[in-house]
């Protein structure tokens, strides 16, 4: 059966969603959440590839997609978007799904199984956001670089690309949303995507909405290297290490089983991340780094990989899927791989 686009009012907001709904009873529900830039358009493939007992929905987060547009506001983290999920469960009168979460997405599944634990039968967290947040820390536990979370939030977001998105740019010039989906979302050095599949997911990138409340957000100067701090507002600001704070996933007792899924080529969530300021710094690429005993760059990774390791201790349960020579789209650069893994994961 073939995913179909609908439109759910929720006690929230209006919700637009991709569903491929269960050929006969539904044994298994699956929220599948996308990350910054993007819709639940880029799930298609993947929904289309599951089991016909699976019902399956992807939403539009607001901000994105065909989603009614409400602003972000950042103080709640991720919040905002949890919240929302958990008004679509309703809507959908699901009283328990398995959850995954995609990149910003996986930061907000986590969201909901610390809200609401006893609605999540597991998570699956694909090339996720650290849970301190996009930027800023160091060390296992997140500990900011500095008292005002400097190099995180709105401002640490390439200016020039904005407004590409809200123009409506197609073409694949440099810095482009297509340039930066080809180089960045997937590991052009092995994937190259179908041009119709390929046209799709410029589109939805496109439709992500621009703004102080929105994407990225808005700014506050800082004092500190580089010299900018997180504002109060929109999506950038919302996964800043100032607002965002995971950490007491650990905590629940036990957290849900998580599958992490990540490609060893992932150039955006790493502890080597092309997107973090301070690792940018020590390349040269932005000047005036103040050196790593400052501004270290964040061990995204490690971060993850320890919170887990606590989970453990509370009776949690996860494995780590590292796939060679995928960037940051596992599901769609290694479909079968991803898909057996998961299949895998939500037999319990």
């Amino acid at each position: 059966m073939k995913p179909t686009s609908r439109t759910i009012q929720t006690a929230r907001l209006n919700t637009a969603v991709l569903e491929r709904p269960a050929k006969g009873e539904a044994r298994r529900r699956l929220l599948l959440v996308h990350g910054n830039v993007s819709d639940g358009e880029f799930f298609r493939d993947l929904m289309e590839g599951l089991p016909d007992d699976i019902h399956a929905v992807a939403p539009d987060l607001r901000g994105y997609g065909d989603s009614e547009a409400r602003p972000i506001d950042a103080t709640r983290g991720l919040k905002d978007w949890s919240d929302d999920l958990l008004a679509l469960l309703d809507a959908l009168e699901w009283k328990e799904a398995h959850l995954l979460g995609w990149s910003m997405g996986g930061g907000v599944v986590m969201n909901v199984a610390l809200d609401a634990p006893a609605r999540v039968q597991s998570l699956t967290l694909v090339a996720p956001v650290s849970p301190y947040g996009f930027g800023g820390t160091h060390g296992a536990d997140g500990t900011p670089n500095t008292l005002d979370f400097a190099g995180s939030g709105g401002g640490t977001v390439n200016a020039a690309f904005v407004p590409l998105i809200a123009s409506g740019d197609r073409s694949d010039t440099a810095g482009s949303p297509r340039d930066v989906m080809r180089k960045f979302y997937f590991n052009a050095a092995q994937f190259q995507p179908d041009p119709q599949k390929e046209e799709a997911w410029v589109t939805s990138m496109l439709k992500t909405r621009t703004g102080d409340g929105f994407y990225p957000g808005d700014m506050t100067p800082s004092e500190n290297w580089p010299n900018v701090a997180p504002g109060t507002a929109g999506v950038a600001n919302a996964f800043s290490s100032k607002y965002m704070n995971l950490s007491a996933f650990a905590d629940l007792t036990p957290p849900p089983p998580v599958l992490w899924v990540r490609g060893d080529a992932d150039a955006i969530v790493g502890d080597t991340s092309l997107f973090d300021l301070a690792q940018l710094g020590a390349l040269g690429a932005v000047p005036g780094w103040p050196g790593a005993d400052v501004c270290p760059p964040q061990p995204m990774l490690m971060q993850m990989r320890t919170m887990l390791e606590r989970g453990k201790a509370n009776g949690g349960q996860w494995r780590e899927l590292v796939l060679p020579g995928v960037g940051h789209s596992p599901f769609i650069e290694a479909p079968d791989e991803f898909r057996a893994a998961l299949l895998e994961h939500l037999k319990g």
